[in-house]
Order: structure tokens, then sequence, then C-alpha cells
């Protein structure tokens, strides 16, 4: 599917989509549980690959208008009678890569042509390590996945800078284990707060779970049950930057999004990088409502090391900006579903961006920039897309998004929403 986006203004109220980091999460949590109801999941592609696997270990996955009923498989999961597909979803493949471990079976993972060509090495190695077995079929690293062994604990020892999300997987299957897993970070952990999403998911699921002075500690023996059996998942700040920044640039009046209540994700920070550029916004953080109006921005330097999903938002805030806008510490967002750095590099450039790249940096001078109209790819990466289509709010002419379908991933809504704050979306 293309989408062709028009310069216009946007105004009114939307709300943020659920979070897909939390709802992965609790879907796996509750599918380790023996019945739970997530209330207000994201129902996405992403997040319905995670239900595909709590089912296929064991687990029944009941869907209806604002919930997720899980009946969970309790622990260990049974042996899938068939291949675990992914699809598009990182998150669903390492942390399920991990529950498989615990399994008396093997369990053989795959995904799509980018899934297959992401890195999963090292957490097949801390599987090994902690005596199971996980094989890359290929022996690259890379799925699809054999893996088994009923892990029941153990320390080891693991990079940091690939993915937190192997520290999540690990953290997740370790509390039913016997002994417990601790997790030795030979590595600074990059992406850190999504492990805080991950500690704070344990528990309200009654999982206890902790850092240490080098990594992090679950103790085994333990079972997930959320209090009064249900987890309620917050709004995605993920997504949330798309809208903020389409506000930024392109609100005449006011633009306001709701969902904003504080949590433990990193990329809440979008508020405070906005604030810094010289956005008109204002956050309630008690309400959970954040307003913005279009604001002449400034460039500034970033470091997402912790927040790597916010670098295509960023540089096209840089686009528009005055001055200098340096995106630094990113080399580990050259591994998400497409090298996002290049990714953007390329098809800003493309709109009239100037653009330097080198393996650790994005920087976008917004003074040398004028966005002009154009066709441009979405890399099969829903947050590319999202980011190019608030481009084309603001760009000298239409911008058409070949691929955009890819959206569903995490906002399956996403333009949607744009035509009801008033963007011309075709």
């Amino acid at each position: 599917m293309n989408v062709t986006v028009t310069p216009s203004r946007v105004c009114g109220t939307a709300r943020a989509p659920p979070s897909k980091s939390y709802t992965h999460r609790a879907l796996l949590a509750a599918g380790h549980a023996e019945r739970a109801r997530v209330l207000n999941p994201l129902d996405s592609a992403d997040t319905r690959a995670t239900a595909r696997a709590v089912e296929a270990y064991g687990g029944d996955v009941m869907r209806d208008e604002d919930a997720f009923t899980v009946e969970g498989f309790d622990g260990r999961p049974k042996t899938p009678p068939d291949v675990i597909d992914c699809a598009n979803s990182g998150t669903t493949m390492r942390l399920t890569t991990a529950t498989a471990a615990l399994g008396d079976g093997l369990t053989v993972l795959t995904g799509d042509d980018s899934l297959r060509s992401r890195p999963q090495g090292p957490l097949l190695d801390a599987i090994d390590d902690l005596g199971g077995r996980a094989e890359s079929t290929r022996w690259n690293g890379q799925a699809p996945l054999v893996v088994g062994g009923q892990v029941n604990g153990g320390m080891v020892a693991i990079p940091g800078d690939v993915s937190s999300q192997y520290v999540t997987a690990l953290l997740m299957a370790g509390a039913v284990t016997d002994e417990g897993i601790t997790v030795e970070l030979t590595t600074e952990l990059k992406s850190a707060p999504y492990v805080d999403i991950t500690l704070e998911v344990l528990a309200d699921f009654g999982v206890t779970a902790e850092a240490t002075d080098d990594g992090f500690r679950v103790p085994g023996g333990q079972s997930y049950e959320p209090g009064g059996g249900e987890y309620a998942v917050p709004g995605d700040f993920s997504s949330m930057s798309y809208l903020l920044a389409a506000g930024a640039l392109a609100a005449d009046d006011e633009l306001v999004v709701r969902g904003a209540r504080p949590s433990a994700q990193g990329d809440a920070a979008i508020v405070e990088i906005l604030d810094r550029m010289g956005a008109d916004l204002s956050w309630d953080r008690e309400v959970g409502e954040i307003t913005v109006a279009q604001s002449a921005l400034s460039g500034v330097e970033v470091d997402v090391g912790d927040t790597p999903d916010l670098l295509p938002t960023l540089a096209v805030l840089g686009a528009v900006a005055d001055g200098t806008t340096r995106i630094t510490n990113c080399e580990h967002v050259r591994y998400k579903e497409t090298d996002r750095v290049s990714a953007m590099a390329e098809e800003l450039t493309t709109l009239g961006a100037a653009v330097e790249e080198t393996q650790d940096t994005l920087t976008v001078h917004g003074d040398e920039s004028a966005l002009s109209g154009g066709s441009v790819a979405g890399h099969d990466d829903h947050r590319i897309i999202m980011s190019l289509a608030v481009a084309g709010l603001v760009a000298d002419g239409d911008v058409t998004i070949r691929g955009a379908d890819h959206v569903d991933v995490s906002f399956p809504g996403f333009f949607d929403t744009l035509r009801g704050l008033g963007a011309d979306i075709a």
C-alpha cells in the first residue's frame, strides 16, 4: 500500500495507542500465569505474533474490544506442534526464544526476511551456557532457530550493546526456573529503559527481579500472578512521538495527545527533547495529556543510546529545525527492522534534507535543508513510515510513502488518526 501525504495543518485531540513494549511483556507474563486479563492492549501485527507464540506454548488468548484474556501455560511451556512464526517482530522472537529454552522438547522459531537477518547469537549463546540447546539452522546467529533443553537457571554473561531484549528474555524465563538466572553484562547496556519496563511488568505480575552491580538477577521458583488477575497497559510514547512531532511542526492551534501517563518508558524523553528544541508544549502528568502547538524549533544534540526508537522522529524534526541536530550513540539502531540510520539518511536526502551519516551518528543540517515532495521508501519499517508521514505534513509538495501498510506493526490506526487531526492523506 502506498500513501500520499499532502502538506497540511493539524489540530484537535488524539489518543496514543497502547504501548507495544508493555503489551508484549504483559502477554508473555500472562502466558506464564494460570490466567490473567491484559487490559487496554495494543492489538497490532507484532503483538499478535506474541499472542500466537503464547498459544503455541499451550496457552489460549481470547480477544475482545478492550482486553486480552489469557489462559496461561502456568510456567513451563508445552512443546509447540508446529513452527512459531514471529513475522516481523523481533521482540516476539527474542522473548519467546527464552521461553522455548524452558521446554522439554525442541521449538523452531522463524520470521520474515527482515527478522531472519537480525542478530540472535548472544541470546543463543546464553541459553547454551545455561545448559539448554539453542542453534541457528544456518549457523549464523540468525533465525530460523531451534531451541529447547529445559534450562533450570544459573549465571550467564552476555553483551549489553546489541539488544536489551536478551536481558528481558532471560529475566522473564528465569523467574520460573528452579535456580533463577543471574545476568552479567560484559558491555554497557543500550536501551536500558526497556529493561526497566520489564522489571516494572514483572513486579506487577508478582515476580521479583533486581539490578545488580554488573547486571540483573531474578530468583527462581516464582509464579506469575497480577494483582486482581488484571494488568493495564499504558500509552506508548514511541508512537506518541509522531503525534507530538506533527503538533510541533504543523499545528496551527493546539494538538492534544491523550494517554500520556508517566511510566518507565525511555521514549518519554521526546517531551524533554521537544522542550529543548523550543517547542510550545505542556504535560499534565496526572491527567495524562500533552498539549503542543506549532513552534520555531532549534537543533540539538541527542544521545539515543537508551531511546533508539526516537531516531526517525528526531531526524525529521532536525530537518525542519534551525541549525544542526546531531543524533549520537546510534549504532544499535542499525539492527532494527531495517538499518534505521541509513534509511532515514537516504529518504530525508531524497526529500531535500542535508544529512551526514557515520557508523554511530546521524547529523541533520536544518539550515541547509528544504523538504520538498517526492516518493520515498518505507523500508518495511513502521517507524520509518510514520516519521516520513510527519515530514510530508511540512514538505513543499506531496510525499508518497511506498509500503505504508507496515504501520500495522505498532500503530494500526496511524493514518486515520492523522486524517482525524486534519491531515490530507490519500
